[in-house]
């Protein structure tokens, strides 16, 4: 299935190909609970950025590793290149245009991210 998403002014629309039935994973680490990020990851050749690619600003916090990008006009940040998945784009469900309707939402424990990060690493593939 295809799907759409964008950012809240829509500068950065994308689209991205998944199941209509993805796990998707809902962390309490810092910044995914203070977003409210609930992670689609896929693999890159599954994403396509459609528009806004200048208007995209990255952030990198503790390891630098991840490449959390956002909207530099209206601050949304709809997907980031994961630490957990270099290979793979996040995706944030809540900024898809229409989500997949069958997705289960699962607890990932992201303030142990250490202990808990081979868990996501086959998502990207």
């Amino acid at each position: 299935m295809k799907y759409r998403g964008s950012c809240h002014c829509k500068a950065v629309t994308f689209e991205i190909e998944s199941s209509d039935n993805p796990e998707v994973e809902d962390c309490n680490c810092s910044i995914c609970s203070k977003f409210g990020f609930l992670h689609l990851i896929v693999p890159k050749r599954n994403f396509v950025l459609l528009s806004g690619e200048n208007q995209l600003t990255v952030y990198r916090f503790n390891t630098g590793i991840a490449k959390h990008t956002f909207c530099q006009i209206c601050g949304a940040k709809p997907f980031y290149i994961p630490r957990s998945n270099p290979d793979g784009v996040d995706i944030n469900v809540r900024c898809l245009d229409e989500p997949p309707v069958n997705m289960k939402i699962v607890p990932f424990d992201g303030k142990n991210w250490e202990d808990n990060a081979a868990s996501l690493a086959h998502k990207s593939k």
